[in-house]
């Protein structure tokens, strides 16, 4: 958890090192994969169900799980600077390892301390346990090698960074450090606080080299401090099998002798998108895109994982040099940032560290468009299920990913009914997997030979999920279909960011209307329907906004001047006259026209609200059918009202402009 002043600290060290502190282990390499197969194609919608459309809507840029992660410290307040939904924490292994004369002994309070700090913001933590940390981070030590190794372990002496290396081959080591990686999955695998784990312990800030005392003898006089390739995979061999939930990542592809290669373990970019040296090349991408040998994902070229990202994820951190300056020039780069739409496509990053975000505008369009790229981006493109159900009902939806990897826990996707206050009355947990929906497209590397950069590739599909629900118990009426993702950091904080889609029918507290449905035989005369519900009909500028005030977290707007609203399959039961209560939100007096069906358009007056987020109600009556009204809403010279939806209610608004 270093302060911004020690991460710089680093960074003025890292300058002196250009290229070469960069630099991976170099084992032998292997054929890149090339373009992966595409999945399985989804299920076909049920035909008997009625299609309900989305309007798709920007994604939240602080979406759980994906964007940019600040740094910790104690006390201060996460959610300050650019949006975002993670931590990130070093700590040393002997803050946890504290027995000098006990190796299986561990105090996890200053981890337990930190998750729990960051979980009171809503949000999840990613970590990493080092042994050597050159100055220390500030808050943590810069030797962070237990002293129950003391007597047992040989240690070296890092002169350039004047640090200690213990030796990494040691048997007692590497008995003591599995050991630890056991009972650090048995404690926090699958733990709701956590969000990526990064294998750490080995080298310099727990990341895999120990330069210039590493692998590259032949050039230097320095010894090598690194373990060997089989020690290198036992450690990370012992991770893999002590986490099967939370996602781990490692440094380099190769680390370990290539060990990491067939694991369920990721990659960690922490230099990610920065170019150096004389001329200035890249260390994200590969050679063939002016990137350096050494590169990240030349690295995963030679060593045949560039698709890993499927099922692994990829983290790493915003190169400090680059941070203030890296999204300037989006979607490309300039100077020592390199092409950053390129750097997140190709190696299909999901989150990085990036403490100087706290800078940035939260209305800047180039870190929204790259953080919406990042990690996965879900809408839902339809809705599928009958408008009229009793009994049980089978409801199916299509969800797509536009963004560059899938999300990767299984949370649960829950579907439930809104009553007309805006409550929800009942929900069902479904086994929908989001693991499942793939990118829509990927972007090819050049050394595919597929076709010139960029070239763009057809991957995932819209994957269509359908579930049935038992509706006994539910009272006929109409309703609002939802659906929502439970964070499972919920359990800890009922305040968690909630992953939220696409959909311009997102609400803040987690649920996505789906579209109005009716239980019971016909829809009842005190129904109520949403006017930014998809199946009604927009035109001429009317558009759906968010409104806190209103019962389904939305109003529809611009209604008037050429601007319509068209509520379609209003229901009464009974033909016949009906009242119809209109809710609405103006601060002035406007009027509108209506027309019910093919019937005359009349003209009616809206008293004004006490503001522009308080809603008022207007009732007029109407001829109505039993089923299947449309009520059109307009005015063909000023502004008219715009529909919401209120307690059992038809409802309409006049717009705020």
């Amino acid at each position: 958890m270093p302060s911004l002043v020690a991460r710089f600290g680093r960074v003025a060290l890292a300058l002196v090192l250009g290229a070469l502190l960069t630099t991976a282990p170099a084992p032998a390499t292997a054929a890149p994969q090339g373009p992966p197969p595409r999945p399985a194609a989804p299920a076909v919608p049920d035909p008997a169900l009625t299609a309900h459309p989305l309007t798709a809507a920007p994604g939240p840029v602080d979406n759980p799980l994906k964007g940019f992660a600040r740094f910790f410290s104690t006390g201060s307040n996460q959610n300050t600077g650019y949006p975002h939904s993670l931590t990130w924490s070093y700590f040393g292994l002997s803050e946890v390892m504290t027995n000098a004369t006990n190796c299986g002994s561990y105090d996890w309070s200053l981890v337990d301390q930190a998750l729990n700090e960051s979980a009171t913001y809503g949000n999840q933590t990613a970590l990493r346990f080092y042994m050597e940390y050159p100055g220390g981070s500030g808050t943590h030590p810069a030797n962070a090698i237990p002293h129950c190794f003391d007597g047992q372990v040989a240690y070296r002496n890092n002169a350039y960074w004047n640090t200690t290396s213990p030796d990494y081959d040691n048997a007692y080591l590497l008995t003591a450090v599995k050991n630890f990686i056991a009972a650090f999955g048995a404690r926090y695998d699958g733990d709701p606080r956590v969000g990526f784990i990064h294998t750490g312990i080995v080298g310099l800030w727990g990341e895999w080299h120990t330069w210039p005392y590493d692998t590259d003898t032949s050039g230097d006089s320095y010894p090598n401090y690194m373990p060997t390739d089989a020690h290198g995979k036992e450690i990370l061999q012992a991770f893999d099998n002590a986490f099967n939930t939370t996602k781990l990542e490692v440094r380099y592809p190769g680390s370990g002798g290539s060990g990491a290669n067939n694991l369920n373990i990721g990659y960690h970019d922490d230099s990610f998108c920065y170019r150096e040296g004389s001329p200035l090349a890249g260390v994200t991408l590969p050679v063939s895109m002016g990137g350096a040998s050494y590169s990240q994902l030349q690295h995963a070229l030679d060593q045949g994982v560039e698709n890993k990202w499927i099922g692994q994820s990829m983290g790493g951190e915003v190169r400090p040099e680059i941070q203030a300056q890296a999204f300037a020039n989006w979607p490309g780069g300039s100077g020592d940032v390199d092409n950053m739409k390129a750097c997140i496509e190709l190696e299909h990053a999901t989150w990085k560290m990036n403490e100087q975000s706290s800078g940035y505008s939260s209305t800047d369009p180039n870190v929204a468009a790259a953080v919406r790229l990042m990690g996965y981006n879900l809408g839902v493109t339809n809705a599928y299920y009958k408008n009229t159900v009793s009994g049980t009902a089978k409801i199916g939806v299509q969800i797509s990913n536009d963004g560059v990897a899938p999300f990767y826990y299984p949370w649960k996707v829950t579907l439930g009914l809104k009553n007309s206050a805006g409550t929800v009355v009942r929900s069902w947990d479904t086994p929908w997997d989001l693991r499942t929906v793939q990118p829509r497209k990927i972007r090819a590397f050049p050394d595919w030979g597929v076709g010139g950069d960029p070239t763009y590739r057809d991957f995932g599909y819209a994957q269509y999920f359908d579930s049935t629900v038992d509706l006994s118990g539910v009272a006929n009426s109409n309703y609002q279909l939802v659906l929502r993702v439970k964070n499972p950091l919920e359990t800890v904080n009922a305040n968690a960011k909630k992953l939220r889609f696409a959909n311009a029918t997102q609400n803040a507290d987690g649920w996505l209307g789906l579209g109005a449905i009716t239980v019971g035989a016909s829809a009842p005369a005190t129904g109520f329907v949403e006017a930014e519900n998809p199946a009604n009909s927009l035109t001429g500028g009317a558009v759906t906004a968010t409104c806190s005030a209103c019962s389904g977290g939305s109003k529809v707007g611009y209604v008037g001047n050429g601007g319509t609203l068209v509520v379609n399959n209003l229901g009464t039961g009974t033909a016949g006259s009906h009242t119809l209560t209109l809710s609405y939100l103006t601060a002035e007096s406007r009027s509108a026209t209506i027309k019910v069906n093919n019937g005359a358009a009349t003209s009616y007056t809206f008293a004004p609200t006490a503001d522009w987020n308080t809603v008022g109600t207007r009732s007029i009556t109407v001829p109505l059918n039993a089923a299947n009204n449309t009520v059109t809403i307009t005015n063909p010279t000023g502004w008219a009202p715009t529909s919401t939806n209120s307690p059992s209610r038809s409802t309409s608004t006049p717009p705020r402009t």
